[in-house]
Parts: structure tokens; sequence; C-alpha cells
């Protein structure tokens, strides 16, 4: 196997710029493609593993993976193959950097840029999960993102596509801070573990930390299992409170307690989106304060009781009307009593404790929390719930319940709308988690409508989507999303995949590529190759003609012909000594170029014949290389002077 090093050239097509990165399985180069003059990104096998049939595998799966993902949000794959030992993938060469070195640089990063950021990643999750595929390994590390931030996903290399032999159960794949509870066990992994690994990308967008840290990666393995991550709030106080929920419930260690689909995350992370952009951001409210009168003291004697309400106190008094509310301002009415020296007093301490009654009222009345009319949040999303209660003042407090309701919906509240509760206080809502998890019938290879019967008998709800197949016959069903024998939240919506019969795709140029070059693209398209190799002047090995032609639409697993240069070689016949057109004739039958150069001879008898020859005779030539062939050129010597 040859060393990759700058100005190499690997498949005779892609010339080696420079290193840009390398992995655990492979080395990436900046490379220069030179039959389509384009730059790649060339992802090169490590040496140590392309003796490995295993690593081999995977990385021919990775380029399978990825080729069938056409996706604004995925690094597009052009090409792969193997020469001399070398196995390599040519791919999109993007601008940027890895999500990884920004977060690095940047984080915390502002929310509604880690939502949108992670909604791109989702997008292309959700496209990849339609199709059948698992990355198993989302991380940063394999998010790039350009100066405008748009993100693409890369490294397919240890996806899953179908029901694939190597399905690793029993190890872990992936890296240790971003995988799923299931995947730290060695556990079968799905659509869910993508989007728990996700979820951890998000959070250490807005925490600046993955969740999970340790000083092994068995130990943050343990804590994917065992422990819950701590609260966004404890390390950002300023987190929106629905979006702490929309991650965290993201990170759920229960794959059925998590988002079902990364369609279903994108929508609540886009609801939450809207709620902070229609409401005040959590940490940005001013707190009301008013100041609190001082108590009165006692008055002394009857004349400080005077000058306070303005009753002279020349003849005792005795109040006769009943206390007023302590509310409403303190008055009383007062009729003339018999002198007696013993009552004296007692009128002034009653009026003393009427005013202070009267202040007590008043400072409560001034310091009593304000009260807000409670919102209508039942029947609406717990998102929207939370922003319409927040932006009213109110704190939230989350009760879990069965119901029939869709999950995530409120269903009661407490205190119910329109009542009257001090602001700041909490309301409690009553949010279904779905009526219960129900096994999903197994219903592979039933027609279409009985199919979606037995869904519906079972308590789903039925979606149902086409999809071309070799081996199913059309209208049959080919599988379901999530699979048979899964459990499913019941009342959800379970994807029946129905086949459309054989798929078509449109055939893909492949004339001028290496043979193993147009094999790997015919693959990835859907096709069988039918290689045949022909005697041709071009390159050993080259591609010359393929059928059908290139741009037809055919059935995939459908057989495409590929017309291989076999760059067949002849030995150079010895034409010296001959005149130049038998020696040109001869070459010419043979298919080979000639290249006639005057030779200067001093015989007239060489005049015209072939005196040299290059290469010499019995060298073996691709048919069209060139023989130069010196004719010689007799000159009469000139007189002598």
């Amino acid at each position: 196997m040859p060393e990759v090093t700058d100005n190499s050239l690997v498949d005779r097509r892609y010339r080696i710029i420079n290193r840009i990165g390398s992995g655990g399985m492979a080395d990436v180069y900046s490379a220069a493609d030179t039959h389509l003059d384009r730059e790649v990104a060339l992802k090169v096998l490590h040496r140590r593993f392309a003796e490995d049939p295993q690593f081999v595998e995977r990385f021919r799966r990775e380029a399978s993976a990825a080729a069938a993902l056409a996706h604004p949000n995925v690094v597009n794959v052009f090409d792969r193959g193997e020469h001399d030992g070398i196995y390599y993938i040519a791919m999109e060469r993007l601008d940027g950097r890895t999500l990884k070195d920004l977060i690095g640089d940047e984080a915390p990063l502002d929310q509604c840029r880690a939502i949108d950021l992670a909604i791109q990643i989702l997008e292309a999750a959700g496209f990849a999960h339609a199709r059948g595929i698992v990355h198993r390994d989302f991380k940063p590390h394999n998010v790039i993102v350009a100066d405008d931030d748009r993100a693409k996903v890369t490294d397919f290399g240890i996806a899953r596509a179908g029901a694939s032999e190597m399905t690793e159960t029993g190890s872990i794949l992936g890296t240790a801070q971003y995988f799923s509870p299931e995947q730290a066990q060695g556990q079968g992994v799905g659509p869910t573990s993508d989007l728990y690994s996700i979820g951890v990308m998000m959070y250490e967008m807005l925490a600046a930390r993955p969740p999970f840290e340790g000083d092994s990666a068995v130990s943050i393995a343990l804590k994917h299992v065992s422990e819950a991550p701590p609260p966004l709030t404890s390390l950002r106080p300023d987190i929106d409170l629905a979006l702490e929920a929309a991650v965290m419930r993201a990170l759920a260690k229960d794959p059925q307690e998590r988002y079902q689909s990364a369609e279903e995350f994108i929508a609540v992370l886009r609801a939450t989106r809207r709620a902070m952009a229609n409401g005040t951001p959590r940490g940005q409210e001013t707190a009301a304060f008013t100041a609190v009168p001082a108590a009165l003291a006692e008055p002394e004697d009857p004349f400080a009781v005077a000058a306070t309400t303005g009753i002279e106190p020349e003849e005792p008094y005795t109040a006769v009307s009943p206390p007023i509310p302590p509310a409403q301002p303190a008055f009383a009415t007062w009729e003339p009593a018999p002198r007696d020296r013993r009552s004296r007093t007692w009128p002034l301490v009653l009026l003393a404790l009427l005013l202070a009654a009267s202040i007590l009222a008043t400072v409560f009345a001034l310091t009593r929390p304000e009260q807000v009319r409670v919102p209508d949040v039942v029947d609406r999303p717990l998102v929207e719930a939370s922003g319409a209660l927040e932006r009213a003042g109110f704190e939230i407090d989350v009760r879990r319940v069965k119901d029939s309701a869709d999950v995530d919906q409120v269903v009661d509240q407490r205190p119910g709308p329109g009542a009257e509760a001090d602001k700041g206080s909490a309301v409690t809502l009553d949010v279904s988690n779905g009526p219960g998890q129900v096994a999903v019938p197994s219903v592979d290879g039933r027609e279409k409508d009985r199919a979606r019967k037995e869904l519906r008998e079972a308590g789903f709800k039925v979606s149902v989507e086409e999809e071309g197949s070799d081996r199913v016959d059309k209208g049959i069903t080919v599988r379901t999303l999530p699979p048979g024998g899964t459990l499913a939240q019941a009342g959800s919506t379970i994807r029946l995949l129905v086949s459309s019969g054989p798929e078509k795709a449109e055939l893909p140029d492949v004339v001028g590529r290496t043979r193993s070059s147009a094999e790997a693209l015919l693959e990835a398209a859907g096709f069988k190759t039918i290689a045949d190799e022909e005697d041709s002047d071009r390159p050993e090995d080259e591609v010359t003609a393929q059928d059908p032609a290139a741009g037809t639409q055919l059935e995939k697993g459908s057989a495409v012909t590929i017309k291989v240069s076999n760059g067949r070689k002849v030995a150079v016949p010895d034409v010296t000594g001959i005149p130049e057109a038998d020696a040109r004739s001869e070459l010419e039958g043979l298919g080979l170029a000639v290249d006639a150069r005057p030779f200067a001879v001093q015989s007239e008898a060489e005049n015209g014949i072939v005196v040299q020859q290059r290469p010499s005779a019995g060298r073996e030539r691709v048919q069209g290389s060139t023989v130069v062939i010196f004719v010689g050129r007799f000159q009469t010597a000139p007189p002598p002077p």
C-alpha cells in the first residue's frame, strides 16, 4: 500500500493537496479531482484497518449510506473506490468549522441560535431515519457549520441501514459523552438513540458543557445509564423554561419517553422559539416594590389624639357606632356621656386601637401580592401553556397523568381559568403522558388495508407511506416505524411503509471513471454492475461505455453493463532497415502511433530507410502509445574549400 502524501495521485484521479483532519478510522485530505476539475475532501481508511474486512465493510457502508442521502444538511458523497490497497471516499469539500470548535469558541450559544442549529441537524437525522438509516455517532465533531450557520452532518462510519448483519450487538460504538443509555449498555439502537445524542449536543450548545463528564469513557457511560442530567437552569439561569423542558425530554433514559421522531422534536423546538419571540425573555422581568409606611406610636395624651383626629377632648365621649371594617377609613360618631373620672381614658385607648387597625389594613393592602387573572391553558400543548403562564407572571408545576389526550397536552389546571391568583404563585398543570404503551402489531407482509386495520384496532393512528422495494410486491407492507413488537404510546401515529414496487432511479454517468469508482457509484444508486473488458486505446481499467446510457430511469436492482478498457499491450516489432512507409504500415497495423523524425546519414543507400527506433524491438506497449522512428536523410557533402 503506497503512502498518501502531498501531491500524490490516488486512483489516477485525485491529486492530494494536504491533510485537513484525522479520525479513529480514517484521515481526511483536501484533494483536486483531476477528471472534473474540482476540489474534494478525500477520506482515506487508515493503513492498519485496510487489511481488516470488518473495517473495510464499515467504510464501504458509510459511503453507501451517505451516497443515498441527498439532503441540504448532509455532506454530499461523490465517489468511493479502492486502488493499490487504498480505500477512499470522495466527498463535498466544505468551508467552515466543526460544531465542536464553534462551541469551544463561543458557547454558551444564544438560545435561538442553538435552536436553529439543532433543527438543521434534526432535519438531516429525520431524512436518514425515513430511509432506515441510523447514524449512531451524532456529536459536534461530525457537524460542519459554515460562516452563515448552515450546518451539514458527516461521518456515517458506524451508521446502520436496515437489517444489517453488522449490528454491533453487545459492543459500544460512538463517543461516550454523546451516546444514549441503550448504546452505553451495548443494546440495540434506533432513531430515538440519535435524538438522545442530538439532545446532548443541544445541552452542550446551551450550557458550554455536556450533561455528563468523567475521567473515563466507562464512568461517563455509567452516568448516562443511571444519573439525571443537571438542570440547565443550574448552569444557565437565563434559560427559557420551555426550552429546558424540550431538551430534557430528549435526554429521557427510556427511549419511549423521548421524542419518537425528529419531526416531533423539530415541532417542539419551533413552537418554543415562537413562544420566546412573542414573550418577555426569562430573567428580564422588573420587580416592583412599594414602600411600607411606619406604624404610628400610640398618643401619650388626649391632646395628641386631638392633634391626630381633630376631636377636642374637653368632654369625655363614648363610641356608640360599631367598628368599621379594617380595610375602610376609621371614623366614629360620638355622644356626650355622664362625667366619670374612671372612664376618662378608655375612649382614647379605643381610638388608638382603631387607628392601629387602619394602619395595619393599609400596610396589608400595600404589601399584598398583586392579583392576576389565570389564563386558560387547558387543551394547549405544554410548551404554549408554559409560555402563556410565564408571561402572566406565574410559576409552573407540571404533573404527568395518563390520559387519552395527545402527549404533552394540558388536560387540567389549578387554579382554574379566569381565577384570581397571586402573581408569582404556582399554577399546577396536569399534562398528558398519553394513554400508556401498547405493543405495535407485526404487520410486515400484510396487504395494506389489512395492516392498517390491525394497527387501528390496536389503538394507533396510521400514516401510510410508499417505499420502493425490489423484494416486496406492490401494495404489501414492507415495515412499520416503530417496528412491530416494540412498545409505543397508544393513540400515537405508526408509519406504515407499503411497497410501491421496484423503485426507479436515474442512471449516473460513469464513462471515464475507473472500474472500481464506477461500480461504487452504481451500487450507491441501487444498481448491479456487469463489467466487460474490451480492447481499447484508452488507459487500462477506464470505463469506455455503459448500457443503458446515463440519465435513463431504471428500476433499482437492475444490472448495468459497463465496458472497461483492458489496455492491451503489443510487442513492438523491429522496423529498422526498411523504408519509412513499410515501417509505418506495420506499426499502425498493430494499433501503435508513429512519430517519424529525420536522421542524417552518410550513405545514399540509407536515404528513406529507418535507421533507429524507440522503444526498441521486443518491448511491450499499450495500443495507442507512440513509437518513434528515425528515417535516414542523405545529404551530399559540400565541396572542399
